[in-house]
């Protein structure tokens, strides 16, 4: 089972996102995705600078992936979508079906958000050229055990395993909103927040993360514990999604676990400190996403 980081959501600067890189190739992780997911007026790097990065992951020896932009909002988004669509050198994981249907056959990864959720739909992407999809993030293990059985040939599988949930998209960009600025003008305000800005309930509970016009869990999914029933399944990829501290350690934590050199209650244990919020796993055990559950 490998391991993959999967792209930045947040908006962090050019420095400090070309030396998270730089510092990532020596990480024990065998697939990097690559590109701006989440607003296109996050261009501190551009793409030619992401395949610069992209050449320098692939020199360290890891699997490159350009990811395309979930929500498509003009035509400079479509263009640029194209353009990584039409890159020619790394695979691409496609994150709507425009994308898809830009590939226009070629190998490319399904991402989380085309909401495949059960066999003809898998089916359908594959015929269309998909070799790994991404385990839509409220499916749990029932649903992917189904999903399983009916894998087309060829096809891998790869399942969200750490880092805060991409839950919602929206034209509206609520970390502006919170400032009292338009979307248009919203002075890149998302760089205040490397993290995301935290949205309490009135009792003081940590509710949601705000990510400019992406809604993420406060709570931080994590399946260290389920490594071994994620296996059983057949699970090709776990993904780590990046945060601003201590994404290194939280990779070598699953390295060390997947290897078996380390059991998973402890790596769980020893990755409670590095974590931005608590735990949760509710979906993955047909659960409400907030809770945690020891299997």
């Amino acid at each position: 089972m490998k391991i993959a980081l999967g792209p930045v959501q947040y908006y962090w600067s050019r420095v400090t996102m070309l030396q998270f890189y730089e510092a990532m190739c020596q990480a024990p992780f065998d697939i990097v995705y690559l590109g701006e997911t989440v607003c296109s007026r996050r261009h501190e790097l551009r793409l030619p600078d992401w395949l610069e990065v992209a050449q320098m992951m692939a020199d360290a020896g890891k699997e490159v992936v350009l990811s395309t932009q979930v929500l498509l909002e003009s035509g400079k988004d479509l263009k640029d979508m194209r353009k990584i669509a039409e890159n020619g050198q790394f695979l691409v994981e496609a994150n709507d079906m425009g994308a898809v249907n830009r590939m226009d056959g070629l190998p490319f990864v399904a991402g989380p958000f085309l909401n495949i959720y059960n066999s003809p739909v898998l089916r359908i992407v594959s015929d269309l050229g998909a070799r790994r999809w991404v385990m839509p993030l409220e499916m749990g293990a029932a649903g992917l055990a189904e999903l399983q059985q009916d894998r087309p040939e060829g096809m891998q599988t790869e399942v969200f395993a750490y880092g805060r949930m991409p839950l919602a998209f929206s034209a509206r960009c609520f970390t502006a909103r919170n400032r009292n600025i338009p979307k248009d003008d919203c002075q890149y305000v998302c760089m205040d927040h490397p993290d995301g800005l935290m949205l309490n309930t009135r009792e003081g509970q940590p509710f949601l993360v705000l990510n400019g016009v992406q809604t993420q869990s406060a709570l931080v999914y994590n399946l260290i514990r389920e490594v071994d029933a994620l296996r059983g399944q057949g699970v090709d990829v776990v993904r780590i999604s990046p945060q601003s501290q201590h994404t290194a350690e939280v990779i070598s934590l699953f390295h060390q676990a997947i290897q078996g050199s380390l059991a998973t209650s402890s790596a769980f244990d020893q990755i409670m400190p590095l974590m931005p919020a608590g735990p949760c796993n509710g979906y993955w055990h047909g659960k409400p996403g907030l809770e945690y559950r020891v299997a």
